[in-house]
């Protein structure tokens, strides 16, 4: 087994350096001196909601969530298929019913401060995911409407129609402690008893800076060469994080741009890590807001963006084209599929024209160092819109910002990702499905038909039909118009080995001190 080696997480940092004497850290530690604790720090773009589990919506802090309490299930790339370390078996109870799913929890699970996971926890944690507040998760229990607790062990989950997508809203359902809940109330159990079943769990959290993890050394996902502890630092720049990885202050920076890779790729002790992500790129239009009321004008945006220039000359050509909202690997996914729109300003203005819209005023929002060259690609957008014929107020708040105002709805125009789509199900309906969420607010009874019926299509060819039904429909009616998917690249130290997750899903047991 190789030597385990020491990482300083920033220890020019005040904070952290009284992090690590409060866990009982000596100080720096010599990197050849095997028996000490080993650390990686990562740079990452996203926002932390806070001690909430369920407050976040993102799906690097779901993963990280669920390495600390625990999800249902978890999906493995390489094989196609979900695993659990938490539950023995899972699945549809009989399929004459299908609409009860029976689950079986691992016997002797326990917490980390020892309290044994049982049924009463699952059930808990689906009600608060769908009735706290504060959850940005509700989409994900939509279609529960009864959760059964047989004994401690076993549970029956009931869906108001047949769900074969079930599993792919499991990964996300984090388990948390009813009874710490119940002694303690959501607060205080959230911020001072984060007490999960993950391989992580979690010492220190500073909203809008960092966080840390700190291996569970007995826990059967934790490897032994999987680091000792885990920090996430929040640096939205990429100059800052890349400047942050050749100074060895960081050991992962996430999201490389393609102006920078040269120089981590260059770097005698540092690596790049690509990965085709599958997250999907898109400029959503709510119908609710004029003019995108009329479907015109969405597709006047659709012929209007050049993406294949975006992408050769913003993203170092490394982005695969969307033809509709899925791509390669994606269930469903039809290579032969039609192409929906072309590069065509000449289409855009007549449609313009058409609906009377030359000249319209339209606010397009834009994030700011959360996606890979994200202000330069709508700064090169805004004039593709402009030479058509809109009138265009260009907008960049902050990335919590505007992302909690997405979530919340009401924002007319916007660039953004939708990550973690192997089965575009859950995804697609959280963006086009009537009532699942105000990010689009885009309603179309037909579209609610299809999805109703793959949902309940356990035949996988039979529901790959309706899928790419499904992917017609918002392609032609365009409540969004997909541009790509991107290839990330990772910036990673010599000194570990790690393979980022197309789903962007940072997962510790995957990083490996060399």
């Amino acid at each position: 087994m190789p030597a385990k080696r020491s990482f300083a997480i920033a220890r020019s940092l005040g904070a952290t350096a009284m992090l690590g004497a409060a866990m009982g850290l000596a100080g720096p530690v010599s990197a050849s001196d095997d028996d000490a604790p080993t650390r990686v720090t990562v740079a990452v773009t996203e926002t932390i909601a806070g001690h909430n589990p369920h407050a976040d919506s993102v799906s690097l802090m779901n993963g990280i969530w669920c390495k600390v309490y625990g999800c249902l299930v978890t999906y493995d790339f390489e094989t196609g298929t979900f695993d659990s370390y938490m539950l023995e078996s899972w699945g549809l109870k009989d399929p004459e019913e299908p609409t009860v799913w029976a689950l079986e929890i691992k016997d002797g699970l326990m917490r980390h401060n020892g309290e044994q996971l049982v049924a009463a926890d699952i059930a808990h944690s689906i009600d608060r995911i769908a009735n706290d507040p504060n959850s940005r998760q509700t989409q994900n229990v939509r279609q529960v409407v009864e959760v059964r607790v047989i004994d401690e062990l076993n549970l029956e989950v009931v869906t108001d129609q047949p769900m074969v997508t079930l599993p792919t809203f499991m990964q996300n359902w984090i388990v948390t402690s009813k009874a710490l809940y119940d002694e303690y109330g959501p607060e205080v159990a959230d911020r001072e008893h984060p007490h999960g079943i993950g391989p992580y769990r979690l010492v220190d959290l500073s909203i809008g800076n960092h966080l840390v993890l700190e291996k569970v050394p007995d826990h059967p996902r934790a490897h032994p060469d999987n680091p000792d502890e885990v920090m996430l630092r929040i640096m939205p720049e990429p100059e800052q994080r890349v400047t942050a990885l050749m100074n060895g202050e960081v050991q992962v920076a996430q999201f490389i741009p393609p102006q920078l890779v040269q120089r981590v790729d260059q770097a005698s002790h540092l690596d790049i890590a690509w990965v085709d992500a599958m997250e999907i790129m898109f400029l959503a239009m709510n119908p609710e807001t004029p003019p995108w009321d009329d479907v015109r004008a969405r597709q006047a945006v659709a012929h209007a963006v050049n993406r294949d220039a975006l992408v050769r000359a913003l993203l170092g050509g490394q982005a695969t084209i969307l033809n509709g909202p899925a791509g390669p690997g994606v269930v469903g996914y039809d290579p032969d599929m039609p192409t929906f729109y072309e590069y065509d300003p000449e289409k855009a203005r007549s449609l313009l024209e058409e609906a009377g819209l030359v000249g319209v005023e339209i606010d397009y929002y834009a994030t700011v160092g959360r996606y890979i060259a994200d202000r330069q690609i709508s700064e090169a957008i805004v004039p593709m819109l402009e030479e058509v014929g809109f009138k265009v107020n260009f907008n960049t708040p902050e990335w919590s910002t505007l992302w909690a105002d997405v979530q919340d709805g009401g924002v007319p125009f916007y660039y953004m990702g939708r990550g973690s789509v192997v089965d575009p199900s859950a995804a697609l309906s959280q963006y086009f499905e009537t009532g699942a969420s105000p990010r689009i607010a885009y309603s179309n009874p037909e579209l609610d038909e299809l999805f109703r019926l793959e949902r309940a299509e356990f035949d996988p060819d039979q529901r790959n039909t309706l899928l790419r039904e499904v992917f017609t429909v918002i392609a032609e009616d365009a409540p969004a118009h997909f541009l790509w998917r991107h290839r990330m690249a990772w910036g990673v130290s010599k000194d570990i080995a790690y393979a980022p997750r197309p789903d962007a899903r940072l997962e510790a047991w995957d990083i490996f001190v060399r």
